[in-house]
């Protein structure tokens, strides 16, 4: 059965649904009012916001059109001194350049005498330890012998004497022997000599022309040497590594050996460059105007390689012909029929 629900109880329910949508209501209100004010509190702040920004640009353009300092004379007279001033940075780099190239070599020198004293040391030590060897040797022989003699006298105490002093003029004879064998160089230790620049060069130049045979890479006017030079350019570096013969460009740059191309490359003070290694010897052919061979290619002598140009840092149409062996500079003439 259905309970039924007295007047009151109707009167209180109605009242209560009443007064949830009234809440309801007045929160929808509220929260449409709070909206208006943002949306106009922001719209005031954007206002004040665009009036400061044009007051203030008012405010500039009319300190420059009253004020005769930013357009006086001595404000102009020292930005077109400012403006006058030219920085060349391409000269700056190539100084920069120089001097790595200078700090290289140096590096690269220390590293050979390191190396140079590091053969030497182990010799030394070799020639020490059998000197040292031969040294023991010789006292176990010298007290073989003494023991040898010490019984031979015991078993013969009934000897002449005769015999006697003649087993000990050997044994004597026999100990100066071995003296003399064992300590005629003692205390000296032959160390064999360090090389110079300028003989080590000319070693490696001989072992080069021993087992490779070079041709002239290409016909021209020899215009700096290998070695020390002073230039006249402050782009041109003080130390010369290799040699420049000067020719028109364009003229063909033929392979001075045969070997294999290591390096194909456009940048750097060489310039369009290439290096071909034959054996440990490395040489390069550089400032080319067209390179006419890949890296990884194996070229003959007598190839037609590159071109004559002048890239990089060159002052004129020429082919820096440079050689290496391990690392170390090698004059070119040393090898080359010039």
């Amino acid at each position: 059965m259905e309970r039924t629900i007295s007047v009151e109880e109707k009167i209180r329910r109605a009242e209560e649904i009443y007064n949830r949508r009234k809440e309801n209501e007045n929160k929808n209100t509220t929260a449409r009012v709070n909206l208006e004010k943002k949306k106009n509190t922001s719209a005031l702040k954007k206002m004040r916001n665009q009036i400061i920004i044009c007051i203030l640009i008012y405010f500039i353009f009319y300190g420059l059109a009253n004020s005769n300092l930013i357009f006086s004379k001595e404000f102009r007279d020292k930005a077109n001194e400012v403006l006058s001033y030219e920085v060349d940075f391409k000269e700056i780099y190539l100084q920069i350049c120089n001097y790595l190239d200078s700090l290289k070599f140096e590096l690269i020198n220390q590293n050979e005498k390191g190396e140079n004293n590091t053969n030497v040391k182990p010799d030394e030590n070799q020639n020490l330890e059998e000197n040292n060897n031969q040294e023991i040797n010789n006292q176990q022989t010298d007290e073989k012998q003494n023991n040898s003699i010490e019984n031979t006298n015991q078993d013969n105490n009934q000897q002449s004497g005769e015999n006697i002093h003649d087993s000990q003029d050997f044994a004597n004879t026999q100990n100066l022997m071995q003296d003399s064998i064992g300590g005629a160089n003692e205390g000296e230790i032959s160390e064999p000599k360090e090389l110079t620049e300028e003989e080590q060069m000319k070693k490696d130049a001989e072992e080069i022309k021993n087992s490779i045979n070079f041709i002239i890479p290409v016909q021209g006017t020899i215009t700096s040497r290998y070695g020390v030079r002073n230039p006249t350019v402050s782009t041109v570096s003080k130390f010369h590594t290799g040699l420049d013969i000067g020719t028109t460009e364009g003229k063909d740059i033929i392979s001075a050996t045969d070997g294999k191309v290591i390096l194909h490359s456009t940048t750097g003070d060489y310039g369009k460059h290439l290096k071909i290694e034959k054996d440990d010897v490395i040489i390069i052919y550089a400032h080319c105007s067209k390179l006419l061979v890949n890296e990884g290619e194996e070229v003959r002598q007598g190839q037609k390689i590159a071109e004559v140009g002048s890239t990089g840092n060159s002052t004129g149409p020429h082919l820096h012909f440079e050689i290496r062996k391990s690392g170390r500079y090698i004059d070119p003439q040393l090898i080359l029929d010039i």
